[in-house]
């Protein structure tokens, strides 16, 4: 069914909790509705020759199985240690989406693109502008302008919502480069704070070893797709848009994820997503699906795209392999 994997996962969990919380960062369902802006083609002179369109949870980190404990009962490692690792991250997720990026705002107001709702910004000057007075609903009471069933704010609610989007790029395009391993030095800027950032070290390694190094070996082929002028990383996640940018910081992904290339499938799924790519890049570039579950699956095989499935560590070596040997 594959046409470069031959390993075989098993059935993928469903990626769900007990936990509002973890549904917010995993695969909550917004009642949010924006504007669509297409993206921006490529120019018609563009080298671009390959898409890899990337899951997040379970296929580049491991976040969902620390919390249920599941990746722990799979390698033979401690639950216990395994869940308290989960929670602790999450918690430093949500710190940071609450915190900095505007997630009690934009909850119920989730976008599948950053640039979404940029049609309705009118580029005004934010350097001194106060997001905590100006009069922007919270989400419990936004809920109603953000229902699917059409219903949207009136022009100065739709501004105010495009600035904090935009505020929300700019922040993540001052930190994507500094967040990752040794490069940490915007944490004494205030982003975390020097206490948040010694914990958020500390968890980041010991989340390492207890996975012996799962994210450091997608980094690799990451990072040598990244490398290449002709070929460019997507991520397609079911985690809301603002979490997800979150975990991207806080895992040190920034630097091979440009915001313009994360996409959130909570609103509308992962093939919808597969088609807005598609429009985006054209169809003369080859597309090359990685993921652990179903959805992305059959998202690629509906639009004729390889898949390679990732369970193990065993895969994530495999593709790397591949890509140094440009198979892929």
């Amino acid at each position: 069914t594959t046409e470069y994997s031959t390993i075989h996962s098993p059935s993928t969990p469903i990626k769900d909790s007990d936990s509002d919380r973890l549904r917010r960062s995993s695969d909550g369902k917004s009642r949010g509705r924006g504007r669509r802006n297409n993206n921006p083609s490529p120019p018609p002179d563009s080298d671009l020759e390959r898409v890899f369109i990337w899951d997040l949870d379970e296929t580049i980190i491991i976040f969902h199985s620390l919390l249920t404990g599941s990746y722990a009962n799979r390698y033979g490692r401690d639950p216990p240690t395994s869940v308290s690792l989960g929670l602790r991250m999450e918690e430093m997720i949500f710190n940071l989406a609450d915190t900095h990026l505007f997630f009690n705002d934009l909850e119920e107001c989730d976008q599948v693109h950053i640039d979404d709702v940029s049609s309705d910004d009118n580029g005004q000057d934010l350097s001194t502008y106060n997001f905590g007075t100006d009069g922007f609903p919270a989400a419990a009471t936004s809920a109603n302008l953000c229902l699917a069933t059409g219903v949207r704010g009136g022009v100065d609610w739709m501004r105010k919502l495009a600035f904090r989007y935009r505020r929300v790029k700019e922040i993540y395009n001052t930190y994507k480069n500094n967040v990752g391993g040794k490069h940490t030095l915007i944490y004494s800027t205030g982003l975390l704070g020097p206490a948040k950032r010694e914990a958020w070290l500390q968890l980041r390694a010991e989340i390492e070893a207890l996975t012996d190094s799962w994210l450091t070996l997608a980094l690799k082929a990451l990072t040598l797709i990244h490398s290449r002028t002709n070929c460019v990383n997507i991520l397609v996640t079911t985690t809301q848009l603002i979490p997800a940018l979150a975990k991207v910081l806080l895992y040190g992904l920034g630097v091979v994820f440009p915001i313009e290339n994360i996409y959130s499938a909570t609103k509308i799924g992962k093939e919808s997503c597969f088609e807005r790519i598609i429009q985006r890049f054209g169809r003369k570039v080859v597309y090359v699906v990685i993921g652990d579950g179903v959805e992305e699956e059959q998202g690629a095989k509906k639009h004729a795209m390889p898949f390679w499935r990732i369970s193990s560590h065993s895969d994530l070596m495999a593709l790397h392999h591949a890509l140094e040997l440009e198979y892929l």
